[in-house]
């Protein structure tokens, strides 16, 4: 029985990371989660 798990998909490619887009779009995301977070205890702080 052969190993299936050598088989590549046409998509795959062997950079060994994310893409600089996917890091873009988490850093967007991690800002935004952080401001949402740091108004909302500003927020609660200062009532």
């Amino acid at each position: 029985m052969s190993d299936m798990s050598d088989n590549k998909l046409p998509g795959d490619d062997d950079k060994g990371g994310p893409s600089k887009a996917r890091v873009t779009i988490w850093i967007v995301v991690a800002a935004i989660a952080l401001y949402f977070i740091g108004t909302g205890l500003y927020g609660i702080l200062t009532k």
